[in-house]
Formats: structure tokens, C-alpha cells, sequence
């Protein structure tokens, strides 16, 4: 998110490989930090952008795993200025499926020091 202008891997030459399932393409993370084996999964959108439906189901097929957490924040870095807005938690199991945990950028750098601090500690 650091560059508006970036490009970004173009997958359509994969539409088609699975006959059965068309649509079955690869999805792309914005951000993944790693502590002691516990990793933390951040996907930005800007605030009106909405995620597709295969990417949901990725976001929550990592957060069911007790390894990962995984956060949805609104906002962008672009111009090298953060503007954050809500973030959210990626919770497979509720309807809808993310929980507000906090909101600017203060906020998501505290919830990173304590993930940090939690997953630097767990055994």
C-alpha cells in the first residue's frame, strides 16, 4: 500500500485451470508478521473497498487455524502517510464475520506490541 501506482501480479491467465471451479484464483496478503511460530495477517482496504467472497473465505480459513490471527484494516498508507481507520478481527465462526478491535494508527500499533508480547510468551 505504500504506492498506488504499483503493480500487482496479474493472475487471469489462470482462469480456467480448474474446469470444475473457474473462478478458483490466488488471493494476495497486504502484510504478515511472524513471532515464535504465531503469525498475524493484516488486509487493508481502503474505505469503501470491499473484499470478494474467495478472499473472505481465505481471511477466515487462516484465522481458523490457532496459529494466525487476522485483521481487516480500513484505511491506506498511500503517500507514505498512514490514515487508519476501524481495524477489525477476522473471527470465522460470527455473522458478519469481522469483530471492531480498535481504530488509528496508535491503536494498531499497540495491538501489535501486545501481539508481540502475547505470542513472545506462549509456549
Amino acid at each position: 500500500m505504500r504506492n498506488t501506482y504499483a503493480t500487482h501480479i496479474d493472475y487471469s491467465f489462470l482462469h480456467y485451470v480448474i474446469e470444475s471451479n473457474p473462478l478458483f484464483m490466488p488471493s494476495n496478503l497486504d502484510g504478515i508478521i511472524e513471532r515464535k511460530g504465531k503469525f498475524l495477517v493484516m488486509e487493508w482496504k481502503r474505505p469503501n473497498e470491499k473484499s470478494n467472497k474467495g478472499q473472505i473465505r481465505l481471511l477466515c480459513a487462516l484465522a481458523e487455524n490457532p496459529k494466525f490471527e487476522v485483521l481487516l484494516i480500513k484505511g491506506h498508507t498511500d503517500n507514505g502517510i498512514p490514515e487508519i481507520g476501524w481495524f477489525y478481527y477476522v473471527v470465522p465462526y460470527l455473522k458478519p464475520k469481522c469483530r471492531k478491535i480498535g481504530f488509528g494508527t496508535e491503536s494498531l500499533k499497540q495491538f501489535i506490541k501486545t501481539w508481540y508480547e502475547r505470542s513472545n510468551n506462549e509456549q
